[in-house]
C-alpha cells in the first residue's frame, strides 16, 4: 500500500442548536460541545454562523466578534490538537461577510466568503459575496469547504482541483430539508469525493425549524454518518477507498472543462 492510501481523516461533526445572535453564549456552549468529545479527532466542523444563528442584522454583532471568536477557534483547534472549522458574521472594512474560517492545529487558518448569499432571506442585501474557492490541504487531503447555499449550485462545486473531500456548513431549514439530502449524495457522486453537510437542530428567533440531517457520503453516495438530534456524529473518512472507487471507475477523467466568470 503506497502512502496516498494510508491515509485517515477523523472527522466530527457538531450537530445542535445556537443560541440567537449571543456570540459569547455560543463560544461557551461549543467549548463544552468540544469539550465532550472524547475521540481523538482531526477535524471538527461547526455549523453555519455558529457563534450568531442565521442572522440578517449583522449590526446587531459587534464588529470585534468576528475576532473574538477566530480566536477562540485558534484556542479551540491548539487545545485539541486538531483542525477546527465553521462560518459567522465577520466585519472586515465596513463589510459584513458570511465567512468561513478553517484553523490548523498550530493557530493558522485559511478562509472562504460565501459566494452564494441566500436571496429568499436577504443575505444579500447585508452581507458581501464571496469570489474565491478555498482549497485546504491537510492531513493529506484535499479540502474544499463552502457554505449552506452553495449547495445548489453544482458548477461551483465541481471538483476541478483533485479535491478529496468536499464540506458544506449550514443553517437549512426542515421545510427543504429533502432537497439538503438529495444534494449532498449528489455533490458525492457526480465529484467522485467524500461529502460533509453539517447542519443545526432547534427553531431560531425567526421561527425557522431546523432538523439536522448532517451526513458524510462517500464517493459512490452512500451514507456513511447521519443524525437529526442535537449530538455530535465522529467518523472516519479512509482515502484508499477514494483511490480505489477514483482509479476504478475514472468518471473525473471525462469530465468537462469549463471557466467560471
Amino acid at each position: 500500500m503506497s502512502n496516498k492510501d494510508n491515509l485517515h481523516l477523523q472527522v466530527a461533526l457538531v450537530q445542535s442548536p445556537i443560541k440567537w445572535e449571543d456570540p459569547q453564549g455560543n463560544r461557551s456552549f461549543f467549548g463544552q460541545k468540544i469539550d465532550q468529545v472524547k475521540e481523538k479527532v482531526d477535524l471538527i466542523i461547526l455549523p453555519e454562523m455558529f457563534s450568531t444563528g442565521f442572522t440578517m442584522s449583522p449590526e446587531n454583532i459587534h464588529e470585534k466578534e468576528g475576532d473574538i471568536t477566530l480566536q477562540w477557534m485558534q484556542k479551540m483547534a491548539q487545545k485539541r490538537d486538531c483542525a477546527v472549522t465553521g462560518s459567522m458574521v465577520y466585519k472586515e472594512e465596513n463589510h459584513y461577510y458570511n465567512r468561513l474560517f478553517f484553523v490548523f492545529p498550530n493557530g493558522h487558518y485559511e478562509s472562504y466568503d460565501k459566494r452564494h448569499t441566500f436571496t429568499l432571506a436577504g443575505e444579500h442585501k447585508k452581507y458581501t459575496k464571496g469570489t474565491k474557492k478555498c482549497i485546504v490541504e491537510y492531513k493529506g487531503f484535499k479540502i474544499c469547504p463552502l457554505i449552506c447555499y452553495d449547495l445548489r449550485f453544482p458548477v461551483w462545486s465541481r471538483n476541478t482541483k483533485d479535491v478529496d473531500l468536499l464540506l458544506y456548513v449550514a443553517n437549512w431549514p426542515a421545510p427543504r430539508v429533502n432537497a439538503w439530502d438529495a444534494l449532498l449524495k449528489a455533490r458525492a457522486i457526480e465529484n467522485m469525493v467524500y461529502c460533509i453537510g453539517v447542519n443545526r437542530v432547534g427553531k431560531d428567533n425567526e421561527g425557522h425549524l431546523y432538523t439536522g440531517h448532517s451526513g458524510i457520503y462517500d464517493p459512490l453516495g452512500e451514507r456513511i454518518g447521519f443524525s437529526e438530534k442535537d449530538e455530535t456524529l465522529v467518523r472516519t473518512l479512509d482515502k484508499a477507498i477514494l483511490n480505489k472507487y477514483r482509479e476504478k471507475l475514472r468518471f473525473l477523467e471525462d469530465r468537462d472543462i469549463f471557466t467560471i466568470h
